[in-house]
């Protein structure tokens, strides 16, 4: 079977570099069962995003398709998009956390020079209805939006790049209706 390779080898070490699968594994653990750590989905999520974005419900067939098995030790008929949720579920409390330890380990790892970094914000539009929004995450709200679609809610959010190369270090999401000049000083701190 002829299977895609494109960029997979090049993602499945900077994964290594990063050690992606180590930090979420280490805040994520899986049962004795589980046949994927956490860690595991999420570099083929990274690599899949990477390549040829695909949504969840179709992971395995991309897997299946390219050089999945081969490059990251990942059966492809495990990724079906209830494990593929699990994993997802099982990071999202621990986002900030995850981001701030694999971008250490990047900043350190490939030299990035942190001590200038350029702050960009842009609003997202949301189509559907968002009655009530968790309290720990961005509540979807009316607003200014850069696209001008004043008629749909919308969520803002922020990146902070370095300033030797544009890249992303640092990133912030904020309720819709959120003034840029406060979410600024927000994502400063």
């Amino acid at each position: 079977m002829e299977k895609t390779l494109g960029a997979l080898p090049v993602v499945a070490d900077f994964c290594r570099k990063l050690k992606i699968a180590d930090v979420v594994d280490a805040l994520c653990p899986v049962g004795d069962l589980a046949e994927l750590t956490h860690g595991q989905v999420i570099e083929v999520l990274v690599a899949n995003r990477l390549t040829s974005p695909t949504p969840l419900v179709h992971l395995a067939d991309w897997a299946q398709a390219w050089a999945v098995g081969e490059a990251f030790s990942v059966e492809a008929d495990l990724l079906n998009d209830d494990r593929i949720g699990r994993a997802l579920d099982a990071i999202a409390p621990h986002l900030d956390h995850l981001t701030g330890s694999i971008g250490l380990t990047a900043i350190t790892s490939f030299g990035i020079e942190t001590s200038r970094m350029h702050w960009d914000m842009t609003s997202i539009s949301l189509h559907g209805a968002y009655e009530q929004a968790e309290q720990r995450y961005p509540a979807p709200r009316f607003g200014h939006p850069k696209d001008r679609r004043p008629d749909l809610k919308q969520i803002q959010a922020g990146i902070a790049v370095s300033g030797d190369g544009a890249i992303p270090v640092f990133h912030r999401a904020f309720d819709g209706g959120a003034g840029e000049v406060g979410q600024r000083r927000h994502g400063r701190r």
